[in-house]
């Protein structure tokens, strides 16, 4: 016999995924080239669903090492960067991309913004130390993403 923790939660799983597919799609001038670096395949998968309905083109890296090789293999109008991830971090990944954009000055400048469940006052001083632009908390909001890439503007 299930719980029921476990129906309540198979319930706000289905409340939670109609509410993404019902995002139109509100970013439509260009198709954003974006880097996901989350080490979770579910985060992966429910920011897939919302990046899909900005109109974005999503590139995924497990680790913050996957996403700095990445990185250095193409060009992205943006990174999404969870902080904690297994064998390289994301702050030591931005920290790496900020030290590549300023030896190569033809790539430009890729905004990164951070985001992770665990926010703390100190975590957003330190995402700007490591050469982050923005920290979002989980779960992924898809307007507030929006509202942030249309802050960087000058960027994309």
């Amino acid at each position: 016999m299930k719980s029921l923790f476990h129906y309540n939660t198979l319930i706000a799983a289905k409340n939670l995924i109609s509410k993404v597919l019902m995002i139109p799609n509100i970013v439509e001038e260009k198709k954003l080239s974006v880097l996901l670096v989350e080490d979770n395949a579910l985060n992966q998968k429910l920011m897939i669903i919302n990046l899909s309905k900005l109109n974005c083109i999503v590139s995924i890296a497990n680790n913050g090492l996957e996403g700095l090789n990445l990185f250095k293999a193409q060009k992205f109008d943006v990174i999404l960067m969870d902080l904690m991830m297994p064998v390289m971090d994301g702050f030591e990944s931005s920290f790496e991309i900020r030290k590549i954009e300023k030896e190569e000055k033809s790539r430009g400048y890729t905004p990164i913004i951070a985001f992770t469940a665990n926010t703390l006052n100190n975590d957003f001083k330190k995402c700007l130390e490591y050469g982050m632009d923005y920290l979002m908390e989980k779960p992924f909001n898809a307007f507030k993403f929006k509202e942030i890439i249309e802050s960087f503007g000058q960027h994309l």
